[in-house]
């Protein structure tokens, strides 16, 4: 989407007194607009309980979220430079890990800390003796220095990405103390997304996920990739762990073993997966899976559950135009912009239910895609979309400076989060493409940063930029890169021939984003002045001007070659107020039904008849 910087600057100044009404809130009554699981996250002793990973799953765990002592300031040490952690008063403030101190659901709800500092204490079960343990991070904006007891055991640069420390040698019986600094300069040199230096909206710092504790083998699994072959009724398993040890593999069908396999770590594996049932938005149907690590002898070193699905993307001439299809068929994708911003959260959801939320409105309003928007989610997230079967777009959040003095190092930092962003999110069915750049928001090297990810993930589609024709006035527009799977054009206004993409012979055409109307929900909004592309007069206005232009799209995909269409978007966010449903989820501004009806009708029109 374009960015508006009246509107965020209109935003920061009210956002800014409306900080210190609710920096103290303790109930309800304080939020500015609490959502339906506000007050479930507020009671909650430990929030977003959830087991945190569900690709590789661990019997044993603990939760460490929950009320932390906190103190940031820019006038505190940075984290990048610490030798050993701070000392925090006995009145130090609390914090509600996981959410980010910007928030109000955090209890700090201050923004610009730059240099923040968590601690808080734990110990470790009498049953995890003899165990390695691993402290696990779903994911801290954006460098992390982590202290154990008193030592430094670690630190991570990237503020999507999860990440791991064996912190064994540094605890102790009884209490453990746990320090953690962030810091976040909020300078755009880093891949933000709307949560940076020109973003839109409030920006987040800190830990915004799951903190957890988990016992490991001396040797155990670190990582899996699993890569369905459909054609040839396989799965492709790679384990991460020493080589050369052996790995049993199982998978199931409706709880019933259906085949198995046996490999070594370090090398590819096939397991046969005979007669696959295919995953898709109609059926998305999960075998479950079980990998045991042995050693050399063949004793049981560890045993992780995960699950998979079967499903292939590409392109394909039908009828003599380039289209994407899943598992050999043409069918349309009709999407949803997500943003992934909560009035009380920030960037990080109230609760699972929350989190699940969106995406089974998308499911019910009869999308069979989202677009996750310059941001990465917990892995929770997909885990909902490829059990609700959702298609997923998912876009590598952009830096919004790649151009200074330190241009060479802020570049290969964003290409090694990207790569991490692909390698993390590898297993999940739903994902079926990767949009590395939008709207030449701090674009560089598209053409060529295009090329290595279809290189990297042949099993994926690419499409290198969304909206190449809109481009922020700060720096040149890179412009069409020319490659991938997608020429992509964004379009806000009338739905015509002249104003959509069309496909030539190695991309097909795709509607990257359209739509954006408004429709005002008093009570319902941030207290800010609110807008959209087009404003809408009421419910039924909104909803019979969105079926008017699926009936449009309709005509474009029979006669000018159009693969898909992403509506903005799934919720009203902060000033925008062009969502589905309001920002608080409140109120559904759309009558949801016709939104279904003409969304399954256009579906169901582009599937080849026999």
């Amino acid at each position: 989407m374009k960015r508006n910087t009246i509107e965020k600057i209109a935003l920061c100044c009210t956002l800014a007194f409306g900080n210190i009404i609710s920096a103290t809130a303790r109930d309800i009554s304080g939020f500015t607009l609490p959502t339906p699981w506000t007050e479930d996250a507020l009671e909650a002793e430990v929030p977003l309980a959830e087991y945190p990973r569900p690709q590789l799953v661990r019997e044993q765990w603990q939760n460490l979220n929950g009320m932390w002592s906190y103190m940031g300031g820019k006038e505190l040490p940075s984290p990048c430079e610490a030798a050993e952690a701070p000392v925090f008063s006995k009145n130090a403030q609390k914090i509600r890990v996981p959410f980010p101190p910007e928030s109000e659901l955090s209890g700090i709800a201050r923004s610009g800390e730059t240099n923040l500092w968590y601690k808080r204490s734990f110990s470790i079960p009498p049953e995890w003796k003899g165990k390695r343990i691993m402290l696990n991070f779903g994911a801290v904006d954006r460098v992390a220095t982590i202290f154990v007891n008193g030592k430094k055991a670690g630190s991570h640069t990237g503020g999507y990405d999860a990440f791991s420390l064996d912190i064994t040698d540094y605890l102790k019986r009884g209490d453990n103390e746990l320090v953690v600094g962030a810091y976040d300069p909020n300078d755009g040199k880093a891949a933000c997304g709307k949560n940076g230096s020109r973003g839109d909206y409030i920006y987040t710092s800190g830990i915004w996920q799951t903190v957890w504790l988990e016992p490991v083998a001396d040797k155990h699994i670190s990582g899996i990739r699993l890569t369905p072959d459909v054609s040839g009724s396989r799965l492709c398993i790679e384990v991460t762990a020493d080589d050369g040890l052996k790995v049993e593999a199982v998978a199931y069908k409706d709880k019933s073993e259906e085949s198995s396999a046996q490999g070594v770590s370090g090398s590819p594996f096939y397991l046969p997966v005979p007669e696959p049932t295919l995953w898709s938005p109609d059926n998305p149907f999960l075998y479950g899976l079980k990998l045991r690590l042995k050693d050399k002898k063949g004793r049981l070193l560890e045993e992780v559950s995960s699950y998979f699905g079967m499903r292939e993307v590409g392109l394909k001439k039908i009828d003599g135009t380039l289209r994407p299809t899943l598992n050999g068929e043409f069918i349309f994708h009709i999407g949803l912009l997500d943003q992934g911003y909560w009035p009380d959260g920030a960037f990080t959801a109230p609760s699972d239910d929350a989190l699940k939320y969106d995406i089974e409105l998308a499911k019910r309003a009869g999308f069979n895609v989202i677009r996750k928007h310059i941001k990465v989610e917990p892995q929770r997230w997909y885990h909902h979309c490829d059990s609700l079967g959702l298609l997923v777009w998912q876009d590598m959040p952009n830096l919004w400076e790649p151009d200074g003095e330190d241009s060479v190092a802020v570049r290969r930092q964003f290409r090694d989060e990207l790569k991490t962003m692909i390698d993390q999110h590898w297993n999940s069915p739903s994902i079926v493409m990767w949009v590395p750049f939008n709207e030449n928001w701090g674009a560089f090297d598209v053409t060529e940063i295009t090329d290595w990810v279809k290189e990297y993930s042949p099993n994926r589609l690419v499409n290198g930029m969304s909206g190449y024709n809109y481009a922020p006035g700060y720096r040149k527009a890179y412009g069409d890169p020319g490659n991938g799977d997608f020429v992509d054009l964004h379009h806000y206004g009338r739905i015509e021939p002249k104003s959509v993409a069309q496909p030539d012979d190695k991309r097909a055409a795709s509607l990257g984003e359209f739509g954006g109307k408004g429709l005002f929900a008093r009570n319902h909004m941030w207290p800010v002045r609110n807008d959209a592309y087009e404003m809408m007069i009421s419910r039924d206005q909104l909803s019979d001007t969105y079926v008017m232009m699926l009936d449009e799209i309709e005509q474009l995909i029979r006669y000018f070659g159009l693969s898909t269409a992403i509506y903005t978007q799934t919720t009203d966010v902060e000033h925008e107020i062009n969502g589905l449903v309001t920002y608080d989820r409140k109120v559904e501004k759309m009558d949801i039904n016709k939104v279904r009806n003409i969304n399954r009708a256009v579906i169901e029109s582009t599937r080849k008849k026999e």
